[in-house]
């Protein structure tokens, strides 16, 4: 991983790669910031440009003997430790998940918690990070570098330490071996325990923009930039969100199409298919319908702004647009609000356990009354 392989963040870039080029990366490091922001792929990257024998223009070589092996994941002075569970017996350590680590991060540029749990084998899991490991990772920081200057532990999740664990790798944290530097990589630093979070240096990293994560969308899955954009749009900044929706595209045909027969109903008034289609959205999963109301809201919102004739506003697929240079004018000023009020209001009632066939019929209702306006 280089850094030049990061979406965003390049003020924490520059700030790690001035610390690596003066040789005053703190002993224990500390990323941080929201899901969906590639904080392992940084901790990586400056790992290998720790490493790299031959920097060039602020990134590391990646052909060297020390990048190749990084790109392998099969660097000697670099370790992992992440959350597992007990599932391969009760003495296991990281190392026994290496397999699927290499897997993980293969797979997925940007960390997700929740593909983790899945090549566990386990969507319900709740994995830790044990005294066990606690234990390895201090044998393992003893021991001398063997190719380079310093040996690197990237520990990703460290609010997952059992308390035991953290308190057992406290000292080593605070006053570690000349050659060792540890890079914690955290979801949500305020489940870190104090002690640890106190001796650590924090850089926290910042959500990517919507153009930045369209352009990582177009660059991984080929797509149009006008389609990406819509997808990125509602992720607000989470790769990992961006890439579901792209992976889950079928279902936003769905609600597309839904959405379309929705309004020409509601502005047809037209009762008698109103009443199946509302049965129709209620057979759903309870989640499902709501991802359907919250695709509905944006879509009001995105034909609200339509009408202001100002495109870098959209955020519309081809095919969404294509729908919406005819139906925007119906979304206004008089009625743009009180639509995307029951829409929300629905959602509410159907997350709380609202008969659902009676909240989407009531919602239909009220819609062939506003659309109107």
């Amino acid at each position: 991983m280089r850094f030049s392989d990061i979406i965003g963040n390049e003020q924490a870039i520059a700030q790690i790669r001035r610390m690596i080029d003066a040789d005053k990366l703190p002993h224990a490091l500390l990323l941080h910031g929201a899901p969906g922001i590639p904080k392992l792929g940084l901790a990586m990257a400056a790992a290998q440009y720790l490493h790299c024998k031959n920097r060039t223009d602020g990134d590391s070589c990646g052909v060297c003997p020390m990048c190749r092996q990084h790109q392998s994941f099969n660097q000697v002075d670099t370790h992992y430790s992440y959350p597992f569970t007990d599932s391969k017996g009760t003495g296991c350590t990281c190392d026994d998940y290496i397999g699927e680590w290499r897997e993980f991060i293969t797979q997925n540029p940007v960390e997700d918690y929740q593909a983790w749990l899945h090549l566990l084998k386990n969507d319900n899991a709740q994995p830790q990070i044990f005294v066990r490991e606690a234990d390895s990772i201090m044998r393992k920081m003893t021991l001398s570098a063997y190719t380079t200057k310093y040996k690197v532990h990237i520990l990703w999740l460290p609010e997952k330490l059992k308390e035991e664990a953290a308190n057992k790798l406290l000292k080593l944290i605070e006053e570690p071996y000349d050659d060792c530097k540890f890079i914690l990589v955290s979801d949500n630093e305020k489940g870190i325990l104090g002690t640890i979070l106190s001796r650590c240096q924090r850089i926290e990293l910042r959500r990517p923009s919507t153009d930045m994560v369209a352009r990582y969308l177009c660059d991984r899955y080929g797509m149009d930039m006008q389609d990406a954009l819509a997808l990125a749009a509602p992720a607000d900044g989470n790769i990992n969100v961006a890439e579901r929706l792209v992976q889950t595209g079928s279902e936003f045909h769905e609600f597309r199409e839904r959405f379309i027969e929705l309004m020409r109903l509601a502005y047809q008034h037209d009762l008698s298919q109103l009443k199946p289609w509302s049965e129709v959205i209620a057979e759903m999963k309870r989640e499902k319908a709501r991802r359907f109301l919250d695709y509905a809201v944006r879509q009001v919102r995105e034909n609200f702004i339509y009408n202001l004739h100002n495109p870098e506003l959209n955020y519309l697929t081809r095919e969404e647009e294509a729908f919406s240079t005819r139906f925007s004018p119906f979304i206004n000023e008089r009625n743009v609000e009180g639509i995307v009020a029951e829409l929300e209001r629905a959602s509410a009632d159907i997350a709380g356990n609202g008969n659902a066939k009676i909240v989407l019929f009531d919602l239909t209702i009220r819609l062939s009354i506003l659309i109107r306006k």
